[in-house]
Parts: structure tokens; C-alpha cells; sequence
């Protein structure tokens, strides 16, 4: 997709966006054997539920209808979100990452992976995970010394303030 193109697209589709509630993320154009596809991604700091997703995509489609933007032929919308192992490349994605683990990648050329615990203008507050049952340590990272950052999935994640004995008040009843 030529960089005029995108720059359209982006014109064209993210005071739309916004008027939605939410931040206009990545805009693609591939080739799907003859036709094209068109992906956005949308998110905000409340996340974006299926409502919210199919909404700006009926705007987004009613937009794109009524302009030359995509040019002749057939082509297909598609909106979404980021996904759960988002790059974080905004001030914006740090802030929404606050409780996750991230894994970041260091300009010096090492590798951390850390709980973001606070963001501000100049960098992170982590925590970095103990190793061998030692406690957990924080830390701060500027931004200029992250290279890449990308949200890591937990699947197990003990959560201390919540569910920590969800099951233990169940009768047996309640277990069967």
C-alpha cells in the first residue's frame, strides 16, 4: 500500500474513529488472491467490546462507501483490537498495559521481563518477577532505554487481592 494511500485512509478514518470513543491503531491493505482486505484496529483505555467494534465498523463501511478511498474493486473491512500480545509502541499502550507482564527488549542489548507497575512521562515503575523463591524487586525503566515491549499472556497469574480463596467457601453442594 503506497504511504499516500495510507495517509488517506488514516485521514479519512480516524476522526471517525475517535468520534467512537476510541484510538484509530493500525491501518493495513493486503491482497487475498484478487481481492484486497482492509484491517483496523481499534482500541482505548476501556478496551473495545463487540458492540463498540461492530458500531465503528458500520461507520467505518458507510464512510468508506462514500468515497473513492479504496479505490475501484472489491475489497474487504475488517475491524479489530490489538490482540492480547500487543507491541507496545505509544505512551497510551504503557498506560494500558499498567498489571501486565510485558517482556521488553533493551537498546543495551538485554531482555526483561517485568509487571509494569506505574507510568509517567519520563518512563516505568516494575516489578521484576523473584527468581528461585526470592521476593520480587522494583525497578525504573526510561523509555529511551526500551527498544521493543510486547504484553506476555499469563494463563496462570495468581492474583493476591482477588479469588485468592474462591473455592475454599463452597459447600459440597455447591462443589457436586
Amino acid at each position: 500500500m503506497s504511504t499516500t494511500q495510507s495517509e488517506r485512509l488514516r485521514e479519512l478514518l480516524e476522526p471517525l474513529v475517535a468520534s467512537q470513543g476510541l484510538d484509530l491503531e493500525e491501518i493495513a491493505v493486503d491482497s487475498v488472491g484478487r481481492r484486497r482486505v482492509l484491517s483496523v484496529v481499534v482500541d482505548s483505555d476501556t478496551g473495545a467490546d463487540l458492540d463498540r467494534i461492530a458500531d465503528v465498523s458500520r461507520a467505518l463501511s458507510a464512510k468508506l462507501d462514500e468515497t473513492d478511498a479504496m479505490g475501484e474493486g472489491e475489497y474487504t473491512l475488517e475491524v479489530g483490537t490489538p490482540g492480547a500480545e500487543r507491541s507496545l509502541t505509544q505512551h497510551r499502550h504503557y498506560v494500558r498495559a499498567t498489571d501486565r507482564l510485558v517482556r521488553f527488549q533493551l537498546h543495551e542489548g538485554g531482555e526483561l521481563v517485568a509487571r509494569i507497575l506505574a507510568v509517567d512521562e519520563d518512563g516505568l515503575d516494575l516489578e521484576v518477577p523473584g527468581v528461585k523463591g526470592r521476593r520480587p524487586t522494583t525497578r525504573r525503566l526510561p523509555f529511551g532505554d526500551i527498544d521493543k515491549a510486547r504484553v506476555q499472556v499469563e494463563f496462570n497469574r495468581k492474583d493476591s487481592d482477588k479469588n485468592d480463596n474462591k473455592n475454599d467457601n463452597k459447600t459440597e453442594e455447591e462443589e457436586a
